[in-house]
């Protein structure tokens, strides 16, 4: 008996009162998900609850997200999150992980707030401390809003095929070209701009300028672009026709460097599209369980049919694979030991796994996954360009494969 106590002690179990044995874990926490991150993102859902779901069917019909959210989730430090304490942020890459994790599970993947994130780290990582002073404080309070322009229409994954190019003159640069695709491209303020700043240098002749709008003659937005998911993102085509860059908006203030800040910075953008993936997987997972309990089908209620039982087991099982994965990825980031093949496969099994689990919840939806009020039949569409941005899914088994024999 003395035995059996103390392994309840150990474990953390206890006795009823019929002397059977009862186990009482306590719940399974990351090493990431420390106790400050935690109360962080209690502060993200209830921003999400608020703020966020209320206004996200208008914001989709609209093509954007009202800018006043931004000012809202600077307000609350979210966009800041992971800066450095002395430019008003929280210090950790594990605090904007909670925020993507409660993004996902408020069952929205449109809005830009993992962009704006990259584009501080690339400042962070690159830029001068007058390019820090000058551009964090207004990315982390949401008084500037940010994009990446790296895609073009005839340059996608292959970044070496570029064709904008910034060509040097007195004080700076002359830009051209026209970039595809881009996120926050309607809103942006501020534009982190890959161009070839020498045409014979190959990857090593890309070069990072950083172009404030305002101000900025020859550079236009073209329509929002239309998709067949993610509605509410500000997606567009933008231009540069003869744009002046002054000599200090490139990054680093060192030419050629481009290519490899955009592949160095590449693992946790990849891991964060990862992150929300897990969020909208468990979107996915309560919206249908809810459905299914609640829907009556043959003297029972969908939930009672086993076939039902099956694929929810099945999608929870591939959710919590995700989960592990990606927890994984989030511990070696803090001890930065995050390399870009493991980051590669966290991003190709959340892609697809996300996919598939929507894909069977739609289906227990029946008819009603396919109206679009109903949110499953929204993240339908979603979820299927995670597969694509951040690097394809073929691009990331690539990057695995040439893994393998390095």
């Amino acid at each position: 008996m003395t035995v059996f106590r103390t392994l309840i002690k150990h474990f953390g179990g206890s006795t009823d009162p019929g002397g059977d044995f009862v186990m009482t874990l306590e719940p399974y926490r990351a090493r990431w998900m420390t106790d400050d991150v935690v109360a962080f993102q209690d502060i993200a859902r209830r921003f999400f609850e608020r703020e966020f779901v209320p206004h996200l069917e208008g914001w989709r019909a609209q093509g954007c997200i009202d800018r006043n959210l931004w000012y809202k989730a600077g307000e609350l430090g979210l966009l800041g999150a992971s800066m450095p304490e002395e430019f008003g942020g929280g210090g950790s890459k594990a605090f904007m992980a909670a925020i993507l994790l409660e993004q996902g599970r408020a069952g929205d993947a449109a809005w830009g707030i993992s962009v704006q994130n990259y584009v501080s780290h690339y400042i962070l990582a690159y830029g001068t401390e007058e390019q820090k002073a000058r551009w964090l404080p207004g990315l982390g309070s949401g008084q500037t809003v940010a994009a990446i322009a790296m895609t073009e229409p005839g340059a996608g994954s292959d970044l070496k095929q570029l064709k904008t190019v910034a060509n040097a003159v007195q004080g700076g640069y002359v830009l051209n070209g026209q970039k595809t695709f881009i996120s926050n491209g309607q809103s942006a303020d501020l534009v982190c701009v890959a161009a070839k700043t020498d045409l014979a240098g190959g990857s090593r002749g890309i070069s990072l300028l950083m172009v404030e709008v305002k101000g900025a003659d020859g550079f236009l937005r073209g329509k929002p672009l239309k998709k067949i998911g993610l509605q509410a993102a500000d997606t567009s085509e933008l231009f540069f026709e003869d744009v002046f860059v002054p000599q200090e908006n490139l990054l680093g203030q060192e030419e050629g460097q481009g290519f490899r800040q955009l592949m160095t910075q590449l693992p946790w953008e990849r891991l964060s599209i990862a992150i929300r993936c897990v969020g909208l997987a468990e979107y996915a997972l309560d919206q249908t369980i809810a459905h299914v309990t609640a829907r009556k089908a043959f003297g029972g209620t969908l939930f009672d049919l086993q076939n039902t039982q099956f694929k929810l087991a099945e999608a929870k099982t591939k959710l919590e694979s995700m989960r592990s994965f990606v927890d994984s990825c989030l511990d070696r980031l803090v001890l930065d030991q995050l390399d870009i093949a493991t980051a590669a496969m966290c991003k190709l099994h959340c892609s697809q796994a996300i996919n598939e689990i929507v894909d069977e919840c739609l289906q227990l939806h029946g008819g009603y996954g396919f109206m679009e009020e109903y949110g499953i039949a929204r993240l339908y569409g979603d979820v299927r360009a995670q597969k694509i941005y951040g690097g394809t899914s073929e691009v990331m088994k690539l990057l695995v494969a040439r893994s393998l024999i390095a």
